[in-house]
């Protein structure tokens, strides 16, 4: 029996990590072997065949040109560890699944910065915190994510108060919400690489969010 891929699955270190363990159950489903990976828990030293960055503290602000007297939990050391892995990925070219934060932060290493807080910018979209499906998101057409979830437009949670403003090199908003904020980006050359603004770990009893878990399995060598 051929060996299963082995995801790394980057978040926070605490004992009780209700995305790891989410995320480890999508992934397992997907077919893959999840390996946690924190300022708590080291790298097995295995190789790795994907890379999900998960969701979490805000990104210090330093990162992007954001304001730093803003009052933000930040985790200086969880972004650093981020960083290392987001460009490791990327070098090796393998498959990088973004969530929330993990989107953000993909974002913010090729280049993009963010929104430092979103909520003035909301007109559309209560900006209430909550892992049931009730905001709507609309997706790019032609777009990756479009294929894969099968659908034009989605309903998603919500966990997050920040988002990308401009995106990376290489990549291309192909979700927004109704307010027009980026909500999915994905990279426009090649590279294995999508970023969700929602939670998908928390959602993926719906066959158009566990499709992201699939994808980022079907993309390993």
């Amino acid at each position: 029996m051929a060996a299963r891929p082995r995801v790394g699955v980057t978040g926070n270190g605490r004992r009780w990590a209700p995305s790891w363990w989410c995320s480890a159950l999508a992934l397992r489903l997907a077919g893959a072997t999840p390996e946690r990976i924190s300022v708590r828990h080291p790298p097995s030293g295995k190789a790795l065949d994907g890379l999900v960055i998960g969701g979490g503290n805000d990104i210090a602000p330093e990162h992007y040109q954001g304001d730093i007297d803003a009052k933000v939990k930040l985790d200086p050391a969880r972004d650093e560890l981020e960083i290392q892995w987001i460009n490791h990925a990327i070098d090796a070219r393998i498959p990088l699944l973004g969530i929330c934060r993990g989107a953000q932060l993909i974002n913010v290493v090729l280049g993009g910065n963010l929104h430092q807080d979103i909520r003035p910018l909301r007109k559309h979209t209560y900006n209430r915190p909550g892992l049931l499906p009730t905001k709507q998101v609309k997706v790019a057409q032609d777009s990756v994510l479009a294929q894969l979830c099968g659908k034009l437009q989605l309903r998603v949670n919500s966990l997050h108060h920040q988002a990308i403003r401009d995106t990376g090199e290489g990549l291309e908003v192909v979700g927004r919400d109704l307010d027009q904020i980026t909500q999915a980006v994905e990279h426009i050359n090649g590279q294995p690489i999508i970023g969700v603004q929602w939670h998908p770990e928390y959602l993926f009893y719906l066959p158009s969010q566990f499709a992201l878990f699939r994808w980022l399995v079907s993309r390993m060598r």
